[in-house]
């Protein structure tokens, strides 16, 4: 019981740091301001911020490899049950979060925002479908099986796209099968067409995100404590980041399309990331109050995750003179006096303090919100 208690504080650790992150690069004062590193790559090319929800993958991954062990001494119907039960919790859960507030405000009238135009992929959804795809391989499969195709997987996404089109934004193939199976109103617009880089095709190379994060998990389980098992964790991802970038020659790395060297650079960096805090923390007794920072919103992701999400919503919502919701009047009147981008930067850092704070709170009222 001991080894699996710090694993999962190292675990706490890890998605502690990228949800804090996450909520820095999604809520900038100003998308116009912002510094570069807090924006994702326009379409090639890689950035931290990139980074951020490969990890959530690979944290889903590592959790799992601690409650399989449960899976033996259960009935098949029992498991079956709890992983779809999950996957539509978690797949509901992000489609509603894009439809809040559920209704808009239209020449000065609020109207019922209709579902005919609500975006069906998104960020939960995808962990969902990857949660789903990579526990039914981890039940049914041996752990050999599921490495090579994994491998596999990312192979097939590589020849897909280039089978059914090009790597352009309106030449690919996840834009044109997620046109074709939902249609435009149905999908993410931010890049100025219907293209979403959560898209139903972009997610076969994403499971292999959280194989990895298994795998990883299951390894560290192994090997409390050893120098070496970590080094060879280091290794490995080290080996992977220099694949990705030989591969990215052929096979530009991408996050919106997810290509298959971004998912191997990805788990290369978060293999490194993980290591890093298991050697300060179990290894060193680094302790301190950084580590209680980010375990405590580490133990409620899908909460704070949520929370930030819609309470951002609801400050847009909120008019303010000249034309502008509170969330913008609060850039331009108090954070842009700053400098514009010091500005952006430091109000995305105050909300995620404000978020931080409610995961505070659940921890200390010992609300944990699974599913």
């Amino acid at each position: 019981m001991e080894k699996t208690k710090e694993r999962f504080l190292a675990l706490d650790i890890f998605r502690g740091l990228t949800i804090c992150f996450m909520i820095i690069v999604n809520t900038t004062g100003d998308g116009a301001s912002t510094f570069a590193p807090l924006r994702h790559a326009a379409w090639f090319g890689f950035t931290p911020t990139d980074l951020v929800f490969p990890s959530f993958l690979f944290a889903v991954g590592n959790a799992q490899s601690f409650a399989t062990s449960k899976w033996s001494q259960m009935p098949s119907g029992s498991v079956l049950g709890k992983i779809f039960k999950r996957t539509v919790i978690m797949f509901l859960l992000g489609y509603l979060m894009y439809w809040f507030p559920f209704f808009q405000l239209k020449d000065g009238i609020w109207t019922f925002s209709p579902i005919s135009n609500t975006r069906i992929f998104g960020v939960l959804q995808r962990i969902a479908l990857c949660y789903c795809i990579a526990s039914l391989m981890f039940y049914y499969w041996k752990e050999k099986t599921v490495l090579i195709v994994s491998g596999v997987l990312l192979i097939v996404y590589w020849w897909l796209l280039l089978a059914f089109g090009d790597l352009t934004l309106q030449g690919n193939a996840v834009y044109k099968l997620d046109r074709l199976l939902i249609g435009d109103n149905h999908i993410y617009h931010g890049e100025g067409v219907a293209f979403d880089p959560e898209g139903l095709l972009s997610t076969i190379p994403a499971i292999a995100n959280v194989a990895a994060g298994f795998f990883v998990g299951k390894y560290l389980q192994r090997s409390y404590k050893d120098l070496l098992a970590i080094l060879k964790v280091a290794i490995i991802g080290f080996l992977l980041i220099c694949i990705a970038f030989m591969w990215n020659y052929i096979f530009p790395i991408s996050k919106k399309l997810w290509t298959s060297p971004f998912t191997l650079l990805t788990v290369g960096l978060d293999c490194l990331i993980l290591v890093t805090i298991i050697y300060l923390v179990d290894l060193k007794n680094y302790a301190g109050k950084w580590i209680d920072f980010f375990v405590i919103p580490g133990k409620n992701p899908l909460a704070i995750y949520l929370f930030s999400e819609l309470f951002v919503i609801v400050l847009y919502m909120i008019p303010m003179p000249g034309k502008m919701n509170l969330w913008r009047w609060l850039f331009v009147n108090v954070f842009s006096l700053l400098t514009p981008s010091w500005g952006a930067f430091v109000q995305a850092i105050v909300y995620m303090l404000v978020c931080w704070l409610l995961a505070y709170w659940m921890d200390k009222k010992k609300i944990y919100v699974k599913i």
